[in-house]
């Protein structure tokens, strides 16, 4: 596994103001790294998912929780760490209780939990941890053989 090549961290309070403050970094990060319109949009959807259910199920009313975010830049991925103190919860329990969801409208789909489901599917690899509050790591992959194949097909513009 090389490493990165810059470490991007922030702390924000675990309040909705603050998501999407998270969401235009991480855009910002993803679009100087060379990631394509779509794969930066799925990576917000992501990342403001997994900062959402911070806000929402980390802590009570009373607590004045956060939120860290850890951004390691890689030449062929971005990692991306949400991470959270709250009140933890059993991943595995809760893809039990929501049960399949391939081939089932959204209408069918039970509530809670699709957040998790969402971020995955936007994301090339997620790991989930709930031992001491929340981890939510999060990697997209670069594919920067695809971005250069299609530069290739790309017709200039025409002059005047």
């Amino acid at each position: 596994m090389n490493k990165a090549s810059d470490f991007i961290e922030m702390t924000v309070p675990a309040k909705p103001d603050y998501v999407g403050v998270v969401r235009l970094t991480i855009s910002g990060i993803a679009n100087r790294m060379g990631f394509v319109f779509d794969e930066i949009e799925d990576i917000k959807i992501a990342v403001s998912e997994a900062c959402t259910n911070a806000v929402n199920h980390a802590y009570t009313e009373t607590e004045k929780g956060q939120i860290r975010i850890g951004c390691g830049v890689y030449e062929d991925r971005l990692e991306i760490m949400v991470v959270d103190h709250g009140k933890s919860f059993d991943y595995d329990d809760m893809n039990e209780s929501l049960g399949p969801v391939e081939g089932k409208s959204v209408e069918q789909l039970n509530e809670g939990g699709l957040g998790l489901f969402l971020i995955e599917s936007l994301m090339d690899k997620v790991e989930i941890s709930g031992e001491a509050g929340v981890i939510v790591m999060m990697t997209k992959y670069l594919h920067r053989d695809e971005v250069e194949e299609n530069v290739d097909r790309t017709s200039p513009a025409p002059t005047q």
